[in-house]
């Protein structure tokens, strides 16, 4: 006769078997996951090191107080930084609001409604167009029938960027309260709008503020939307109404250019755009801890 194993010993041999086995599978998801962030790591470590090795040897002080000029003559980016910073500036200041109330009005007011449902799926499919099919609605609408290129039509492009960012980020992190929350303040008498703008987008200031750093850091970089909207102006200019130089526009004409100085003025300009969204986001978030 064969010998046969007792059942609680059978059942503790098949236990142990399984905990080898999702040990074993346990320690192959986690290489997987160091072995993926170490490869993200290096390869934003390898960019970090080629703008700083590239775009170092271009900063002076010329950079900053001179306007682009001609090849060989010694021009700066003063034009296209001061540019960039209207540009951005106003396209979050036009966006992020809207972004807000949208985000607002899905998670706390239009949550299962058709009409909210509606809007959550034409902001999810403006959040993944690409910039430049943005770059030629604006261009359409503004730009065509109004004869010109202008830093508003540029400004709008970036508002249009930044409106589906800020929806999405405000609604999830708006979602996540719990309703308890909700509804402890309405009991005690509040209204729900004081609700929402006292208690909720307190609770969920940090993953807001997150979003729309987000919306600046994406639209402080963009070239294409600005090449069909505000062109570009090699001169000096804070008319809004017309061409108005940035940044993007003028390391992506520099950089394919021939002339030495240019494509160094384009490392720098890159190197001045990663620096400024560092800078931004490091100070939000000291600032946010410190409010605590």
């Amino acid at each position: 006769m064969s010998a046969t194993v007792p059942g609680p010993a059978k059942d503790m041999t098949a236990a142990v078997a399984l905990g080898r086995r999702r040990m074993r599978v346990n320690t192959i998801v986690k290489v997987c996951c160091v072995t993926a962030t170490a490869i993200g790591l290096i390869l934003l470590a390898s960019i970090l090191f080629t703008l700083l090795v590239r775009g170092v040897g271009g900063l002076s002080l010329t950079v900053f107080t001179t306007s682009t000029l001609p090849p060989g003559s010694n021009g700066g980016l003063l034009n296209a930084i001061v540019g960039t910073l209207i540009q951005t500036v106003l396209g979050a200041a036009i966006g992020t609001p809207i972004g807000l109330m949208v985000g607002t009005y899905l998670a706390e007011y239009a949550r299962d409604s058709a009409l909210g449902n509606t809007v959550r799926f034409v902001s999810d499919i403006l959040l993944s167009a690409p910039s430049i099919l943005i770059g030629l609605f604006v261009y359409q609408l503004v730009v065509s029938p109004f004869g010109g290129f202008s830093g508003i039509a540029g400004c709008l492009a970036l508002a249009l960027i930044v409106i589906p960012i800020v929806v999405r980020t405000t609604e999830d992190m708006l979602t996540l309260i719990p309703s308890t929350l909700r509804e402890a303040v309405i009991g005690l008498g509040a209204p729900k709008w004081k609700m929402i703008v006292l208690v909720c987008y307190r609770v969920a200031r940090q993953g807001i503020l997150t979003g729309i750093l987000l919306a600046v850091a994406r639209i402080s970089g963009e070239t294409a939307p600005l090449l069909f909207t505000s062109l570009g102006n090699l001169n000096w200019s804070l008319n809004l109404s017309k061409p108005m130089a940035s940044l993007p526009v003028t390391i992506y004409q520099y950089a394919g250019s021939a002339f030495q100085d240019w494509v160094q003025l384009a490392w720098t300009g890159a190197l001045l755009i990663t620096a400024a969204v560092l800078a931004v986001n490091i100070a939000v978030r000291a600032l946010l801890r410190g409010g605590k």
